[in-house]
């Protein structure tokens, strides 16, 4: 096995592109090395992108935020403008794991670790958060939600890397919200969580909305008939009702010793009204 800790990210995508054999880009660790010491994994090339600065880097522009790659966790719930303006995101990555963890840890580690259960994908998925991708064949950007094909699956073509994590500037009167169930409070992995990303009018009704659910299905769920019951109303009971009836339909959870497929689906419903109303609330604050 060789380690190599590359400079630019030129560097990366040139050793992930000549590897022979199975290389794998570490982030942060708290998935590669878990799997590693499993024995689920054994790659050839491990290409450290912690040493690439631009990598390690939030900024904000007029088109809103770019998130590098090798950003921790810990540093996404350190930065207050990205808390104001994405509370939801920052809400999501910050459940990852313990502290410690969080200072190592990455949302597009999470990403591409493909795990149906990721805490930070579901709040992107429902932020509309697209993935700055780098390979032999230069750039594209594509939705978070296009990543992850399976569990521990991924579209990225060989040779690619994801630069950076893209969140749009917030638009007035914006609000989002993710939770999770956990059997645990700290330090576990969800059963089923929620995201939810809405946008009033100066009404305060609801002109857009994203509801995502994780844990549900081999990837994340984007539930558009979801995001439709909320737009027009002003996130009422009758509509919150709704709302959870139609996340627990379409949720395709599996059974485990985690939870049943009936206790996923009834779950889900439940962390999607209380995420809406929150994501709601924050809107009508802005």
């Amino acid at each position: 096995m060789r380690y190599v800790r590359p400079d630019s990210l030129e560097d990366a995508i040139d050793l992930l592109a000549e590897a022979s054999g199975k290389a794998a880009i570490l982030a942060g660790g708290s998935d590669l090395l878990v799997r590693m010491k499993g024995g689920f994994i054994e790659p050839d090339l491990i290409i450290d992108i912690k040493g690439v600065d631009a990598l390690r880097r939030v900024s904000e522009n007029d088109e809103g935020f770019v998130i590098g790659a090798a950003v921790p966790c810990a540093v996404l719930g350190e930065n207050a403008a990205l808390r104001r303006a994405w509370p939801g995101v920052v809400e999501g990555a910050t459940l990852i794991g313990s502290k410690q963890v969080q200072g190592r840890c990455t949302i597009v580690g999470n990403l591409c670790n493909a795990s149906p259960a990721a805490d930070s994908v579901p709040a992107l998925v429902a932020a509309g958060a697209k993935a700055l991708i780098r390979g032999p064949a230069g750039s594209r950007t594509i939705a978070v939600e296009m990543i992850p094909v399976g569990p521990g699956r991924t579209s990225l073509a060989p040779g690619e890397i994801i630069e950076a994590i893209l969140l749009d500037k917030r638009r007035p009167h914006s609000g989002d919200a993710y939770q999770r169930f956990t059997p645990r409070t700290e330090m576990d992995i969800a059963v089923v969580s929620a995201a939810v990303n809405l946008t009033l009018d100066d009404q305060g009704v609801v002109e857009a909305a994203r509801v995502a659910l994780g844990a549900a299905a081999p990837t994340v769920l984007l539930v558009k008939e979801a995001a439709d019951i909320l737009i027009g109303s002003r996130v009422d009971i009758s509509t919150l009702d709704r709302l959870a009836e139609a996340c627990s339909s379409a949720c395709r959870p599996i059974d485990d010793k985690r939870g049943t497929v009936e206790f996923r689906k009834k779950v889900a419903g439940v962390l999607a009204k209380r995420v809406a109303l929150t994501a709601y609330q924050r809107a009508g604050q802005k």
